[in-house]
């Protein structure tokens, strides 16, 4: 399931991409127009600005804006930013890999296979998807 700080992060996101020339937004003005917290929503996006998804401007007409352009942002890194792993179980996991405990062979393992292809469909659909995508979809 889906985290809300990860679901707060892709609708701040996303509001920023509507921004014209990456204008930036107060946090305040981001919590009242999409119902979330100013506290928490500022802590997501102190961690998007440190993973280089935003730069941040001090002083009137500060805020947070987007870096980069919407098409450029990739539903897989938002993600893996703001939740970590994409894959269910490790042992599946291309990035944090970590052989599970309680399987002798990755191989004959049942679970392994299907949340293999789990984790391919989910990565498709991520990696098809940037922040541009849902921006319009709003």
């Amino acid at each position: 399931m889906l985290s809300k700080k990860t679901k707060y992060g892709i609708k701040a996101l996303s509001y920023m991409a509507k921004q014209p020339e990456h204008k930036p937004v107060q946090t305040s003005e981001i919590a009242r127009s999409q119902n979330i917290s100013q506290k928490f929503l500022e802590s997501i996006l102190l961690e998007l600005r440190k993973s280089g998804f935003l730069g941040a401007k001090k002083g009137k007409g500060g805020g947070y804006y987007l870096i980069k352009e919407p098409e450029e942002i990739k539903m897989t890194s938002v993600i893996r930013v703001l939740e970590g792993p994409i894959a269910m179980v490790p042992c599946v996991s291309l990035n944090y890999y970590e052989k599970c405990s309680d399987c002798p062979s990755e191989e004959k393992c049942s679970v392994h296979a299907l949340m293999i292809q789990v984790r391919d469909s989910t990565l498709k659909i991520l990696g098809d998807n940037t922040l541009a995508d849902l921006a319009v979809k709003e």
